[in-house]
């Protein structure tokens, strides 16, 4: 494959990437959820969307696949722990979340219909 067509490949990627998280964040919304961040960085990692509602903190991972199924289990081990050491570094820069209950959650988008919204999706580990 040459440079060129990655990039291209690279480039159309992050543009579905960046519909798939504007649409996640719409139908979040529709949910009643307000959006305290979208795609928040620092040195130790990026969260695609944080959102609260009542007392509940969730980190919210948007992933898009051909089939929201498969979506759903595209969030393995490492991008696990990377997220968790980000929302440990977001909450360093917000202590007055601390106190909130945190969710990991994600919203699979598949090729077509509505997101699929996977609340507790998965838990830390240890």
């Amino acid at each position: 494959m040459t440079t060129d067509r990655r990039r291209q490949r690279g480039a159309k990627a992050r543009r579905r990437g960046h519909l798939a998280e504007i649409l996640a964040v719409a139908y979040l919304r529709l949910k009643g959820y307000r959006i305290l961040e979208r795609n928040w960085r620092s040195k130790l990692g990026e969260i695609d969307i944080l959102v609260r509602k009542g007392g509940i903190l969730a980190l919210v991972e948007v992933k898009t696949r051909a089939d929201a199924g498969l979506a759903s289990g595209a969030l393995l081990g490492p991008q696990r722990h990377r997220l968790m050491r980000a929302l440990a570094h977001y909450l360093k820069t917000r202590p007055e979340l601390a106190g909130l209950d945190l969710r990991c959650d994600v919203v699979a988008l598949g090729r077509f219909g509505w997101p699929v919204h996977l609340k507790d999706a998965w838990r830390p580990e240890g």
